[in-house]
């Protein structure tokens, strides 16, 4: 498809890409602190260097210089070009590539997110307004401070309420459509998708309103409705209620996954922070790879009941992959005609926690459930156990925890673990993959060097800049004006670009200088750990950094002319912009 990708485009593409996964993937990451490490994919290394960065959004090797984004990762890992590196990542984001050649201009995001949000505060100022919504949570034991912390609304019945609000020209109903908001009959007619049901936002992880789910009130069908998929929701990606956690908690011990929104909600009521949601979907690779980011110690928390087991179960073959030395994977199971919602209102807090505590481990669960399938009295029933979990270790990532686990196997069917070990071995393991370490290994071109000693001003302000984009949005790039030292030409770009684009991410920035030579000092600098905001006030050090570059430069403009004089007399002008500065 010919015609230009528009940067704005491009830009949010990067902002919104998850580069671990991108890169794990491909690469076995492992968490260090706030940041993952592995050893580097385009040069030989037996220590890692090679880190990612979640919050920033990209990725730096200290030993051979590589770094970039997510789509620089699949430009140089997968050997794609620009174009098919956007398209590929667009397409795992289930997003549609626009282009500047078309009639209609692409749809931008911001909108959407402003949409989803003026609807999400419509539908809580609906709530106050009508009593059925406020009884019903009532009724549940939900009281008003986390109802307000949810954000959770009401949709009164009537089949165009949100249309007729913010759908009254055909630019404002596309919009609605795009969100999933209305739906579209096949004679053209369109109508509220929500009707008559609690709401509850679904927030991404910068907060985000991307969804909804609605909760019906009474015996209706479906009893959950969600959003569908569109170019901001994936079921399969998101989780509800992480984003409330993140907010809650500091410091992520574990999270448990549970079933549904009153499930999380509930538990929040009762002071448990760390439950968050899958959105009617079951587990993904992704939404594995989103908690463990979080956490390494994962809980699932089903009924008790066929279903819930069933569910378990799909929750395990998952995750499964997943599973290394360091993580923790434990199953739930209440008691039937109990889910977490009126678990912790019969039986407390702590109860439940107690519940979450005392949970089956991943491996216990895997060997009881097969064991329940065969005769594990017979030879024949413990070969076929053995024959069942083949598939399962085999997607076990090779480590510390799958010989763990071979170990509890073999003692179940009563092999040794090194023959059992054997017989599973002759299939190919997919845990066991070669590395593609070395592969891509290239020259670390150095370029124009940014020099040591007084330069370190500038070097400091494009680390702060990229680390904390949005803090250059009200600096005076006039205060630079004149300064000739190196750096300073990238500085004042860099602002210029965060202050044309406010949004813009430390990863769109980095993107937008890939072809510049000094793009390599760029990663080096942006991989430099700073403070979180809550410690300092970056937009204050930044403005900081202009007043030192700006007083050193005035001192070297005095001295200039000081020296100048004792030569030769100087201008008029010359004397009074001494003077001034004096």
């Amino acid at each position: 498809m010919a015609g230009k990708i528009p940067q704005d485009f491009i830009d949010d593409l990067i902002a919104r890409a998850d580069i671990i996964e991108v890169i794990g993937r491909r690469v076995q990451l492992k968490k260090a602190g706030r940041e993952f490490k592995a050893c580097c994919p385009f040069h030989d290394e037996k220590t890692p260097s090679f880190t990612v960065s979640p919050g920033k959004g990209f990725y730096h090797c200290f030993g051979c210089g590589a770094h970039g984004t997510a789509i620089g990762f699949l430009m140089e890992f997968d050997h794609m070009s620009f174009v098919d590196a956007i398209e590929s990542l667009a397409n795992t984001m289930g997003v549609e590539v626009p282009r500047d050649e078309s009639d209609r201009p692409a749809r931008r995001y911001d909108e959407l997110f402003a949409l989803t949000e003026s609807v999400a505060k419509h539908w809580q100022g609906q709530l106050r307004a009508h009593k059925v919504g406020a009884d019903y949570l009532a009724g549940r034991g939900i009281d008003d401070d986390t109802a307000r912390r949810f954000g959770i609304g009401f949709a009164a019945d009537g089949w165009s309420e949100i249309l007729d609000k913010f759908g009254q020209t055909p630019e404002a109903a596309e919009r609605l459509l795009a969100t999933g908001l209305i739906i579209r009959k096949d004679n053209g007619k369109l109508y509220d998708r929500f009707r008559e049901r609690i709401m509850f936002p679904i927030r991404d992880q910068r907060g985000r309103c991307i969804g909804f789910g609605g909760r019906v009130i009474g015996d209706g069908e479906p009893k959950y409705l969600n959003s569908p998929e569109t170019v901001l929701f994936h079921k399969g990606r998101e989780l509800y209620g992480l984003f409330e956690a993140r907010q809650a908690l500091r410091h992520i011990d574990r999270l448990v996954v549970v079933e549904g929104y009153m499930d999380v909600v509930a538990l929040a009521r009762h002071g448990i922070d760390f439950a968050t949601a899958t959105l009617g979907t079951a587990t993904t690779d992704e939404h594995l790879n989103r908690l463990f980011r979080l956490t390494d110690n994962v809980v699932f928390c089903f009924d008790g009941d066929r279903a819930g087991k069933a569910a378990a179960w799909r929750a395990l073959e998952n995750a499964l992959p997943q599973i290394r030395e360091g993580r923790q994977i434990r199953f739930v199971f209440l008691p039937d005609e109990h889910d977490p919602d009126s678990y912790v209102n019969e039986f407390g807090a702590t109860a439940f926690v107690n519940a979450v505590d005392n949970g089956v481990a991943l491996s216990d669960f895997l060997i009881s459930e097969l064991a329940n399938q065969v005769d594990m009295q017979t030879v024949d029933g413990k070969a076929r156990l053995a024959e069942l979990a083949r598939p399962l270790v085999n997607s076990i990532p090779a480590g510390v925890y799958r010989e763990l686990l071979m170990g509890s196997l073999a003692e179940a069917v009563g092999l040794s673990a090194a023959k059992l070990d054997k017989m599973l071995q002759q299939t190919a393991q997919p845990g066991k993959e070669s590395s593609p370490q070395g592969k891509f290994a290239r020259a670390d071109n150095t370029g124009t060097s940014m020099k040591s000693g007084q330069p370190s001003v500038v070097r400091r302000a494009i680390t702060l800049l990229l680390n904390h984009p949005a803090a250059a949005d009200k600096l005076d790039v006039e205060k630079l004006a004149g300064l000739s030292r190196p750096g300073i030409d990238v500085l004042q770009e860099l602002i210029e670009t965060v202050q044309a684009e406010p949004n813009i991410s430390a990863a769109g920035l980095l993107e937008r200088w890939r072809h510049d030579e000094r793009g390599r000092h760029l990663g080096k600098l942006a991989a430099v750990e700073v403070p979180d905001e809550d410690e300092f006030d970056p937009a204050l050090e930044l403005s900081a950094c202009l007043d030192q570059l700006a007083l050193a430069g005035r001192r070297e403009r005095i001295d200039f002319l000081i020296e100048k004089q004792k030569l030769n007399p100087l201008t008029d002008d010359e004397k009074l912009e001494l003077r001034q500065m004096l």
